[in-house]
């Protein structure tokens, strides 16, 4: 979490805009989270309980904590503990879950959406980015793996899909559907592999032109689509573990 003194003040004029919003209009905040009765911010003094629990219900209180937490003189978050940046964006995340929630209600207006939308992003913009040693990595990664890799994927793209060779028009098409897919995913926010989309576009123009496909190759890439997201989830959980035990 590596934001500047203007980013800081910034996400908190942001959280204290939300939470005059939400005290301006309760009926759509208990509309929104469902619940009969809020639970109220603690009176100035009282003690804050060590655990936080997420609900809608609790988001005035939620907006308190985070108050309590970024107070005017916190100018960078190494002020704060490990444990109180992990609670904080917790919290943050769980606010923005309940303004997503009253910005989809039909009583809310075009301009008042527009105002939360802002607001929700403001107070993410520190927690919600990517550092650009993470880019620089990713990006070395991609092209390490390509320059190494990239005869086998060709061939298996090429050849090993469909029973015959792929033609110019069939990887033209593939290639087409691949990329308008995949700049709708980014557009949307959607997860998309790459490497899925374009199998799968190479997969429907060698059943189109009716030369069929390879029943070996193709169950390997549907094995490969099964064994990736457990596998994603247990590396990088690994990984996050291992960070959490020497940083």
């Amino acid at each position: 979490m590596n934001a500047t003194g203007y980013e800081i003040t910034r996400t908190r004029d942001a959280i204290n805009n939300v939470e005059a919003y939400f005290e301006q209009h309760p009926a759509l905040l208990k509309q929104a989270t469902g619940a009969d009765q809020l639970v109220p911010a603690p009176e100035a003094g009282a003690t804050q309980p060590a655990e936080f629990h997420c609900h809608p219900s609790n988001t005035i209180n939620a907006l308190n904590r985070l108050k309590g937490m970024l107070t005017t003189d916190v100018e960078s978050y190494d002020k704060l503990s490990l444990d109180q940046r992990s609670q904080m964006r917790r919290i943050m995340l769980c606010v923005s879950d309940t303004i997503d929630k009253v910005v989809k209600m039909p009583g809310v207006s075009a301009d008042d959406q527009r105002l939360l939308k802002k607001l929700k992003s403001d107070m993410l913009s520190t927690i919600e980015y990517a550092p650009v040693w993470i880019i620089m990595a990713v990006a070395l990664a991609l092209g390490i793996g390509t320059m190494i890799g990239w005869r086998r994927v060709a061939t298996t793209i090429g050849e090993k899909i469909g029973k015959k060779g792929m033609t110019y028009a069939q990887g033209m098409s593939a290639q087409m559907t691949a990329a308008v897919s995949i700049g709708l995913a980014s557009y949307t926010g959607m997860p998309v592999s790459t490497t899925h989309v374009l199998s799968s576009s190479v997969a429907g123009t060698m059943v189109v032109d009716g030369g069929g496909l390879q029943r070996k190759t193709v169950t390997s890439i549907l094995m490969a689509w099964v064994f990736t997201l457990p596998a994603a989830v247990l590396l990088s959980g690994g990984l996050y573990w291992l960070s959490l035990q020497f940083l």
